[in-house]
């Protein structure tokens, strides 16, 4: 049967009735492959899946709550969606409000949007707002502004975004034929793992797995304000999706690693990059650096002995490598220029 999106493949644990108008791209049904090769590099007692998240429509696991956050928009009658931004957000609000017919404002902090995010978001039609802070400042402003305004806010906060994003959780489930050991996610406003937690307890309630997994949260060393404890004023990382110092869902968060059993862990930028260089080249997945981050967690915790053998673990990747060309580009060997000639071309192959 068609794919018809997370709302009706997952309409039995969603808050929506028949008077929900639904907004969907068909998002979820993402990709979960076995990572064999990056396995026997980085974990090789371990059997390692990728939750592709990069492979929903507007190339970020953001479509699967925006898809109920927008649809319920809609429902409200709302006068149009706001959200602050530090990329992959503002891509999905713009397409899903767009396809709603609705006017959406995106706040992002100027200087730190990747490239292929702010053209998405402009393409969708959004209006754009750059202000001179960070995201945290952005959100403290949206959400002064859709108070005042009647505008729905569709960042993580808004409830609506964590009950469409557990779809994911439960995907893995019936993609695995169970629950994971283990379950390793980037970490930056914090609502994703908080909602892979909700759907994995949605789903253990039901009866449709035995176990949940341990939740491991990943933050990169200079945006990890939950590691440390405290908010971080001047986040810095080359992760720009989850350089956040203040996240929205910081106690959510610590909910869903405590129950878990789980962990809050940090990584170097040099970590994610080996991580993301290592998934495109090894494994043919390209993705976004801050999804790297779940992957460059797990090469950390396995070489400090932290993963059991015979631990079935997911990382998930949560956008694709397209949202932020410049970092390929600028971390990738260059490319070598020769005259257009068979001797020309021959020398380069054998240099």
């Amino acid at each position: 049967m068609r794919w018809r999106g997370v709302i009706e493949e997952f309409r039995a644990f969603l808050p929506v009735t028949e008077q929900t108008p639904v907004v969907t791209l068909c998002e979820g049904n993402t990709p979960l492959i076995q990572a064999s090769r990056l396995a026997k590099r980085i974990c090789p007692h371990a059997s390692l899946y990728l939750k592709v998240e990069g492979a929903n429509p507007t190339g970020s696991f953001k479509d699967r709550g925006m898809s109920l956050a927008v649809s319920k928009a809609l429902e409200k009658r709302a006068r149009a969606v706001l959200c602050a931004s530090t990329g992959n957000t503002s891509a999905s609000a713009a397409a899903y409000g767009g396809r709603a017919e609705l006017p959406v404002y995106v706040l992002i902090p100027v200087g730190n949007v990747a490239l292929g995010k702010l053209a998405q978001a402009m393409a969708h039609g959004a209006t754009v707002i750059q202000i001179e802070d960070n995201f945290d400042q952005a959100l403290a402003i949206g959400k002064t502004v859709c108070a005042e305004e009647g505008f729905e806010l569709v960042n993580s906060i808004n409830p609506f975004r964590l009950e469409g994003q557990q779809t994911a959780a439960m995907e893995v489930c019936d993609q695995l034929g169970c629950a994971p050991s283990y379950h390793y996610l980037p970490v930056g406003n914090a609502g994703n793992i908080s909602a892979y937690w909700k759907g994995y307890t949605a789903y253990h309630a039901a009866g449709q797995i035995a176990h949940r997994p341990k939740m491991i949260g990943v933050q990169a060393e200079g945006a990890a304000p939950i590691v440390r404890g405290h908010v971080v004023e001047q986040p810095k990382t080359i992760a720009t999706a989850i350089r956040i110092g203040n996240p929205a869902s910081w106690k959510l968060a610590l909910q869903a690693v405590g129950e878990s059993s789980g962990d809050m862990k940090m990584v170097t930028d040099e970590d994610i990059l080996v991580a993301y260089h290592l998934l495109a080249a090894e494994e043919g997945v390209f993705c976004e650096p801050a999804s790297a981050a779940s992957v460059a967690g797990l090469t950390m915790c396995s070489q400090a002995g932290l993963v059991p053998e015979g631990a079935t673990v997911v990382c998930t990747l949560t956008g694709h490598g397209l949202k932020d060309p410049d970092t390929a580009v600028s971390t990738s060997p260059k490319a070598r220029t020769v005259k257009a000639t068979r001797d020309d071309v021959l020398a380069a192959l054998r240099a």
